[in-house]
């Protein structure tokens, strides 16, 4: 799927407002505001969401869903950057009490998020790029990309500024365990996850 950036628009209507006019006309796109632009990606494909329910369960699976947390797709963030600034990532392993946290906009404040993680489609800089830097500032502390195009899987830690201080990447055949930050002991397949992501069209 592909990403576009749309400019703040004239006059004085809010960008949300503009997000959220775009997200009405266009039922099952992602709108997102990062850096002060409109990101809108179209409906994921069978095999990004084939990846995702892969990654649903070890995380499941490990138990961090045990009262103290929950995993969620498509859950909103407020990013602290920018006035109107918002992220809608893939999964999120938040905490239980994510209702306290509500900003505004289905949103909720960075603070309950433990970890989020991006597949990615063919907006893939979004997700390497932009991302990184929204999710740093936001003091996510894991950040995990399924990266399709590269055929690997990154994993950042330590936020720091607009940046992670240890990003590593993962190629197939290794089995890689999140930080034990998440309250629970998640082992990542990078090749069955990579291979699930895979798109199956001839």
């Amino acid at each position: 799927m592909s990403a576009a950036a749309v400019e703040r628009p004239s006059g004085d209507r809010p960008l949300i407002a503009e997000a959220n006019r775009l997200m009405e006309r266009n039922p099952g796109y992602r709108v997102e505001i990062i850096g002060g632009q409109i990101i809108v990606s179209p409906p994921r494909d069978g095999a990004h969401a084939r990846a995702l329910t892969q990654l649903m369960r070890p995380f499941i699976a490990a138990g961090p869903a045990d009262g103290e947390t929950e995993v969620l797709q498509g859950i909103g963030l407020w990013l602290p950057a920018g006035g109107e600034d918002y992220a809608i990532p893939d999964l999120a392993v938040v905490d239980a009490d994510l209702e306290e946290h509500f900003v505004e906009n289905n949103c909720y404040d960075p603070v309950c998020f433990r970890l989020v993680l991006e597949v990615t489609s063919s907006n893939y800089r979004t997700d390497l790029r932009t991302k990184v830097a929204a999710y740093a500032e936001a003091k996510v502390p894991i950040y995990v990309i399924v990266d399709r195009k590269h055929q690997r899987l990154h994993v950042l830690t330590d936020p720091a500024g607009d940046k992670y201080e240890n990003h590593r990447p993962h190629a197939p055949g290794e089995m890689v365990t999140l930080p034990d930050s998440l309250g629970a002991m998640v082992t990542l397949d990078v090749a069955e996850i990579l291979e699930a992501g895979r798109s199956r069209r001839t």
